[in-house]
């Protein structure tokens, strides 16, 4: 399909995926670390991480020799994954919370104050909002009309 959000959930759509992601961007990089905090199967574990490596999103780093040991690490194109990550975050802070509030916050270091992400336009800075974006033909889309009320992926 010619559609960036298909071919994107194609590689990391599956829910144990991004949990995995997630892990490595709070610094969890071990198997068995990762294995202890998400009660994975060590088989689904181990295939996930064999995918994304596959994919260029983790990089494996030996840390030990005997046995030999594998630490999994983010490239620069997981790190990209980073904003779609803290957007799934911010929805489930806002819509499955519940009253006691979000499991996680975050704390921006550079000023050291609580924060939460925010999409925004990287010409003009004003936040990105569904009804004042229009989706485009790109330079790899075929110019086909949008059915009435779909969004272009």
């Amino acid at each position: 399909m010619n559609c960036s959000v298909a071919r994107t959930l194609e590689i990391v759509g599956e829910w144990w995926t991004m949990l995995i992601i997630r892990e490595a961007f709070f610094g969890i990089r071990r198997f068995d670390d990762m294995q202890r905090r998400l009660g994975i199967a060590r088989n689904v574990l181990a295939a996930r991480l064999q995918m994304l490596v596959e994919n260029g999103i983790l990089e494996r780093r030996l840390y030990q020799e005997r046995p030999e040991r594998y630490e999994y690490r983010l490239t620069e194109k997981g790190l990209d994954l980073y904003p779609a990550l803290m957007s799934l975050m911010r929805w489930g802070d806002r819509w499955t919370a519940g009253e006691a509030g979000p499991p996680v916050v975050l704390n921006h270091t550079l000023c050291d104050h609580l924060t939460e992400p925010v999409l925004s336009c990287s010409h003009c800075g004003e936040p990105l909002r569904p009804r004042e974006v229009r989706a485009e033909p790109g330079p790899g889309g075929a110019v086909v009309p949008p059915r009435s009320g779909a969004a272009a992926g």
